[in-house]
């Protein structure tokens, strides 16, 4: 990544994904809504627009700062994070990010991101995170499962809805935005 194609532009774009990502990932934390987080459109936002490597560092510092702000024991999702600004970034790259490329980028996600984040959240918290899954996660427990599948099977249901739902509205909203305004902020990241 060269450092001197990232403009301020480009800056204030991730600062303004962070803060969309913090905001909706609270608001859905703190209402306890099942099967859905909405912490990662301004993460799949900044990967589609500016790039993998934007996108994955509005991941990262998202985890950052939520961690600092809420438990600092969220830091080592960022790992889940990094992965989704990573494999969104590179699919746009590659592929215009349509309706379809968003569905299918969802699905994809639907997978990754729990594969990534289950061996954390047992590691760290036993499998139970708080979270609108752990009802799932006490209920196949309670039924004989292993405390990975017990935490991993909850994750993708809601990570299938949240991703897929996520990927859409970004798809959405890039198709809505002016072309101009568009193709200036793609420009401001050049370096990706």
């Amino acid at each position: 990544m060269n450092s001197k194609k990232i403009t301020t532009l480009a800056l204030t774009y991730c600062a303004i994904c962070i803060v969309i990502n913090v905001v909706l990932g609270t608001v859905v934390s703190k209402l306890q809504i099942p099967l859905i987080f909405l912490d990662t459109i301004g993460t799949i936002f900044a990967a589609v627009v500016l790039g993998p490597w934007l996108g994955a560092t509005v991941g990262l510092l998202t985890n950052v700062i939520t961690g600092i702000m809420t438990n600092p024991k969220d830091i080592p999702f960022a790992l889940v994070s990094i992965a989704i600004g990573l494999i969104v970034g590179y699919i746009a790259k590659r592929w215009k990010f349509n309706l379809k490329t968003a569905i299918i980028t969802g699905l994809i996600l639907s997978v990754v991101a729990p594969l990534i984040g289950t061996p954390i959240a047992v590691w760290i918290y036993g499998g139970l995170t708080g979270g609108g899954t752990d009802f799932i996660f006490m209920w196949l427990v309670n039924s004989g499962s292993k405390i990975f599948t017990a935490a991993f099977i909850p994750r993708v249901a809601g990570n299938i809805i949240d991703k897929v739902v996520s990927a859409v509205f970004v798809s959405v909203l890039i198709s809505r935005f002016p072309s101009d305004m568009m193709n200036r902020i793609k420009q401001t990241s050049a370096a990706e």
